[in-house]
């Protein structure tokens, strides 16, 4: 039975093939209220009018590739166009070979969107009832189990992709609210039939770049927030290690202006509590010098670089977000599949846009910034636990014990913690390995140049996870600190940060499993409310 809200009570996510944005994508992908996509009524003619010109050439007796003749090396083997519908089902049974885990919902969310919203570009001979029906699934929550392994990103997400055909046509499995059935019941129980495909519909729905760009697209806006949430952290730790202000002021920033590390660094001084970019003046040791012309201060001049250059850090993240959700929205906006039909001149034109070059390329650099804010971070951790640098807070950030209380010397606060996150760390950044520098010759040399950025997307994704995991272990440190210091040394907004933080993990009065009060505060940061309270709290 279809459980499925009404559609009158959905929001719609219009495909037109040209306006899809990455916010657009994950909030198809991980609805918080029931969405229904649609196909633009824009798309339908452009849709119709290259069938019209796929029917022409085909009546003509010419050759297609993928269409009247064989897929990628076997191009040279020319059929009969009585024989273009069965090519196409075959080419779904020979791809059906992924392996590895199955992506997780919101990926395939994703998939399905993008490849709809590229299909409605109107150059890919793809019959309207093809993505209507792709939708409908989306819209009943019939989704396709796709493996994560198995794609070279060139000629696209062949082996991925073909799972979404196949769902499109009832073969294998697919996934109901949730459930594991096979595809046909799948489709029955939501009120939708199968299809049979024409010629050059599998080539279309297999051939492209959509896969990737799922990942690619929920990436991006996940690592957007752990850019404010180490912004966050840095001045949750400045606070708490009684730092220096000073190393935030616009003069500085104005001076090297890269505008991610300005961003930062004006979001930092917000979070600080300052509404008007002053210098905060810090005054350090104003007395004269001894005779001996020497004397030991107090108090350092500088931070360490891990809390005194986190903008010049995060910045990077920032700045490379900006191109890299540049270069995943034309991708989620393009024709990227092979042959296309160029209604206006009449031609079938062959190419290579189902190359995943501009994706691997923004996901290794996407994965090599976020793994270098989550270094940062396991750096100011250190820093924050460390009885040698915490500026008289507790070793580990154990609860305040008195020398005669059972309880001293048993508690070790979070040794374990900073264990783990150095684990996490350093796992994140094994993953930065470049995954687009490992090109394979394929496919009997014809595809002897591939982009490898399905592997580089996923690698994104994994360091993203690993990285908000480290956040949020250092985020739970930075409370606790607090706690120690005394929660007047907080601003407005880091005070927000603090009560949200509580209100799923109380102060650690002794030792205790934190797990799973990283999971929570996790969630809380990939879900923006982290962002939300800090940002929606007075100065004061």
């Amino acid at each position: 039975m279809d459980t499925s809200a009404p559609a009158a009570d959905k929001a719609e996510l219009l495909i037109d093939g040209h306006t899809l944005t990455v916010a657009d994508v994950v909030n198809g992908a991980r609805p918080t209220d029931p969405t229904r996509a649609r196909l633009a009524e824009g798309a339908i003619q452009r849709i119709e009018q290259s069938l019209a010109l796929k029917g022409k050439v085909i009546e003509a007796g010419l050759p297609i590739y993928g269409v009247t003749s064989g897929f990628g090396d076997s191009n040279t083997r020319q059929i009969s166009g009585k024989k273009s519908q069965a090519l196409q089902t075959n080419l779904i049974r020979f791809l059906s070979c992924g392996i590895g885990p199955v992506a997780a919902p919101d990926v395939l969310r994703a998939t399905m969107i993008i490849r709809a919203n590229c299909l409605a570009r109107g150059a890919s001979g793809v019959r309207p009832e093809i993505l209507e029906l792709l939708l409908e699934c989306l819209n009943h929550d019939v989704l396709p189990p796709i493996p994560e392994r198995g794609s070279v990103g060139a000629s696209g997400d062949l082996v991925p992709l073909s799972y979404v055909a196949a769902l499109l046509t009832g073969q294998g499995r697919a996934l109901h609210g949730g459930e594991e059935k096979d595809s046909r019941t799948a489709l029955a129980d939501a009120g939708l039939s199968e299809v049979v495909l024409e010629a050059k519909e599998g080539l279309a729905l297999v051939n492209g770049t959509s896969f990737m760009s799922g990942f690619a697209a929920l990436a991006v806006h996940d690592a957007a927030e752990l850019a404010f949430a180490a912004d966050l952290s840095t001045a949750l730790a400045s606070q708490v290690l009684q730092g220096n202000p000073g190393h935030f002021v616009p003069f500085i920033f104005n001076q090297k202006p890269h505008p991610g590390t300005r961003t930062s660094a004006r979001t930092i001084r917000r979070l600080l509590g300052d509404p008007e970019d002053r210098d905060p003046g810090v005054d350090v040791e104003g007395a004269a010098l001894t005779e001996a012309g020497f004397r030991q201060l107090e108090e350092p001049i500088q931070d360490r670089y891990s809390v005194r250059c986190a903008p010049h850090v995060v910045g990077v993240l920032r700045d490379t977000l900006d191109w890299a959700t540049t270069w995943v929205e034309v991708e989620i906006n393009s024709t990227n599949d092979n042959p296309l039909f160029d209604v206006e001149a009449g031609m079938v034109r062959n190419g290579g846009n189902f190359y995943g070059g501009h994706v691997g390329q923004a996901m290794d650099a996407l994965k090599t910034a976020v793994a270098s804010v989550g270094d940062l971070l396991d750096r100011q951790l250190e820093l924050v636990v460390d009885e040698k640098f915490n500026n008289g807070l507790t070793p580990n950030l154990i609860p305040r014990f008195a020398p005669d209380s059972w309880d001293a010397g048993l508690h070790h606060g979070f040794k374990g913690m900073q264990i783990a996150a150095s684990g996490l760390t350093a796992e994140a950044l094994k993953t930065t390995m470049p995954a687009t520098s490992f090109s394979r010759s394929t496919e009997a040399h014809n595809q002897d140049k591939v982009s490898m950025a399905t592997i580089a997307a996923r690698d994104a994704r994994t360091v993203v996870e690993l990285v908000r995991q480290v956040t949020a272990i250092h985020l739970l440190a930075l409370c606790q600190a607090a706690d120690l210091r005394g929660l007047e040394c907080l601003s407005g907004p880091t005070r927000a940060a603090y009560e949200l933080v509580r209100s799923v993990s109380p102060t650690l009065d002794g030792d205790r499993p934190l797990a799973e009060d990283i999971q929570r505060v996790a969630a809380l940061i990939a879900a923006g409310d982290v962002r939300r309270a800090a940002e929606g709290a007075d100065l004061g």
